[in-house]
């Protein structure tokens, strides 16, 4: 089943002498429960695809369509409500609040919609990042593969119809790149989670069930 389809999608910036499109007609499906990995060099329009994907930019031009919902359409409001229960986003660097715990953290989007939190998927999932000892410390307090298991746990607290990640394990040593991998793998074949990650690394891509291949904003390859 289909969960994300964008058609010509473009994203157009204005320089001081004209303009350029950092995604430039791109037009792709994910299906339901597919881990893919979007590659691409510097420069090469992935993170802003992401950032569309993500709703945390507007397009130009094109649709995004999300579990039957074009959120190209969608006005800031209700953007901002879709994006909180429907999409999750983990970041290179954590994006986590200091003065929130690991749980307090991971709870956060369910406590900004005001709903209650499903105590029993919280625990599952502190259990199964391996954080559930760590529940009660600050950010700073936690190593940069612990801060990224919070930073997972998060993205997934309201079983979002997508999950996306940008360079998650671009801030980590190569043991802790290991574990997050690993961890991806478990959330996409356990949870059914659909993911789809933006990396630089091919060795990080192929770790995905597909590779899409990105430069100057359009899709040149897929694997």
């Amino acid at each position: 089943m289909e969960i994300l389809r964008t058609e010509n999608l473009v994203k157009t910036y204005q320089t001081g002498d004209g303009s350029f499109n950092a995604v430039d007609g791109i037009s792709m499906t994910v299906e339901k429960g597919e881990f893919v990995a979007v590659v691409g060099a510097s420069g090469s329009g992935k993170s802003t695809l992401m950032h569309l994907l993500g709703g945390v930019d507007r397009a130009t031009s094109g649709s995004i369509i999300i579990d039957g919902n074009d959120i190209t359409t969608m006005n800031n409001d209700k953007l901002a409500v879709f994006r909180r229960r429907q999409i999750g986003i983990v970041y290179q660097f954590y994006n986590l609040i200091p003065i929130l715990t690991a749980v307090e953290n991971i709870t956060l989007p369910v406590d900004l919609d005001g709903a209650s939190v499903d105590n029993e998927r919280l625990e599952k999932i502190l259990k199964d990042l391996g954080i559930d000892h760590r529940r009660n410390n600050l950010p700073n307090e936690l190593s940069g593969g612990q801060q990224q298991r919070v930073s997972i746990g998060r993205a997934l607290i309201n079983r979002p119809a997508l999950m996306l990640a940008d360079e998650p394990t671009g801030n980590l040593d190569s043991k802790a790149t290991e574990d997050i991998m690993s961890i991806f793998k478990m959330m996409n074949k356990e949870y059914g989670q659909t993911i789809i990650m933006i990396t630089h690394d091919l060795e990080i891509a192929k770790e995905a069930d597909r590779v899409i291949r990105i430069s100057d904003g359009k899709i040149v390859g897929e694997v």
